[in-house]
C-alpha cells in the first residue's frame, strides 16, 4: 500500500498510518453508508446544479439530528418522525 502524508518519517509511525487509514472508514460506515442505505442516496435522480450537494447536506442534518438527540437507529427513528410530519421533526430540531 502508498500513501502520501506531511507527516515526517519520525512521525508516520505504521501503527500511526494504519490508524490514520482505519480512522477513514469510521466515517465511511457512520455516513455514507448510512446516507446510501437509508436514503437511497446512489438511486436519487437529482443530478443538476446544486441539489445533490443540497440534498447530501439535509441527509447530513437529519442524521446529525436525530443522533444528537441519543437516536442509534436512523431508518427506525426517521420512520417514527414520520408518522407525525408536522411535529415530532421540528421537536427533535427543538423548533416546536
Amino acid at each position: 500500500m502508498y500513501a502520501i502524508t506531511d507527516l515526517t518519517s519520525q512521525e508516520a509511525s505504521p501503527e500511526r498510518l494504519g490508524r490514520l487509514a482505519r480512522s477513514q472508514w469510521t466515517t465511511q460506515n457512520r455516513l455514507h453508508f448510512v446516507r446510501d442505505t437509508t436514503f437511497a442516496e446512489d438511486a436519487s435522480q437529482i443530478r443538476t446544479g446544486r441539489a445533490p450537494e443540497n440534498m447530501a447536506t439535509l441527509r447530513n442534518l437529519a442524521i446529525s439530528a436525530l443522533r444528537t438527540a441519543g437516536h442509534r437507529n436512523v431508518a427506525a427513528d426517521l420512520r417514527h418522525a414520520s408518522y407525525e410530519p408536522f411535529t415530532r421533526p421540528l421537536d427533535l430540531l427543538g423548533i416546536a
